[in-house]
């Protein structure tokens, strides 16, 4: 059983918590926030990447480190080996997202104090794989039974949205697309595809399981989306709705039909749809409610304040 995590990406750090083991975590990444009660924790990781300039000029830094080979992010090992964890989280999904996987093992191995610490790397890319995680955090801290009922919880509100919409057919389906990030635009894939479909809209444009991957806005405006999420990785709400102002200078915005129905929402994709953790589950709540207003006239509590209707002009 392990009695001190350290949790080296947000996601893992939420899923700890809600397993009821936020007493074990010692240690988290520079972007932990939630829930508040862990933000006083060690942080171990820092990123080297400024997240403070536009999405832009995010992506051209991004791009600038991954092609010389530089690290954007850097892990503190005297910190986390003073810190003593017996099992480390992390994520072996995306380089661009928090440390790889490849250099929490280079950190282990290099730093005798944590050779016998256990790690533990989610790589979620669908919904369901992202169930299969929380459980195996569960299994490797030692709490199976918490995990297998934790899921059961979360399993269950999934259903409840599958159930209104499951015979909506394929005409009453809303295209929908979810921009994960604005310039370049990429749209969300992973487990974006199973939200929007089990929220009642379709999205031909991504497929489930896939990365997200830059699209030519042109391939956007001929889809004519109906629905428009916009939901920047890392960007919470109020960031979002500043940076979702340059949607507007891109040919034919105007004339999407998300854009003359008013169905344009950004939303916090930093705390919900961002995250491969069990706010995901809130997401698909949210969504729904903004895919299919009818079935779900009121979005979930735990979301009320994530999103915002963008007005066209």
């Amino acid at each position: 059983m392990a009695r001190r995590i350290a949790s080296l990406l947000a996601s893992g750090t939420e899923i700890v918590h809600a397993l009821g083991l936020g007493d074990r975590l010692v240690a988290i990444s520079h972007e932990c926030d939630f829930p508040p009660e862990i933000r006083d924790k060690p942080r171990v990781t820092r990123a080297n990447v400024n997240p403070d300039v536009s999405s832009r000029a995010i992506d051209d830094e991004v791009k600038q480190f991954t092609s010389t080979g530089r690290a954007l992010y850097d892990i503190d090992t005297d910190l986390l080996a003073s810190l003593a964890p017996d099992l480390i989280v992390t994520q072996s999904q995306c380089e661009v997202c928090a440390v790889s996987y490849e250099d929490v093992v280079a950190a282990v191995r290099r730093v005798p104090a944590l050779k016998d610490t256990r790690i533990v790397a989610l790589n979620p890319t669908s919904l369901d794989e992202v169930l299969t995680d929380v459980q195996c955090v569960a299994d490797a801290a030692g709490v199976c039974d918490r995990g297998q009922a934790y899921i059961h919880e979360l399993r269950e509100r999934i259903e409840a949205v599958r159930r209104r919409t499951r015979g909506i057919p394929e005409m009453k389906r809303p295209r929908v697309a979810c921009i994960e990030w604005i310039e370049p635009v990429m749209l969300g894939a992973n487990w974006m595809p199973d939200l929007v479909e089990l929220a009642g809209g379709r999205c031909e444009l991504t497929r489930s399981g896939a990365k997200s991957r830059y699209t030519p806005w042109a391939n956007i405006v001929a889809f004519d989306p109906e629905v428009i999420v916009v939901m920047p990785c890392g960007f919470d709400l109020e960031r979002t709705v500043r940076e979702a102002a340059v949607l507007r200078t891109f040919g034919g915005w105007h004339q999407l039909n998300a854009v003359r129905a008013g169905r344009v929402f950004a939303v916090d994709g930093n705390a919900l749809f961002n995250r491969s953790g069990p706010r995901l589950v809130a997401s698909l709540e949210l969504l729904a409610h903004l895919v299919q207003p009818a079935l779900f006239p009121s979005p979930p509590k735990s979301a009320a304040n994530a999103f915002r209707r963008l007005a066209a002009q």
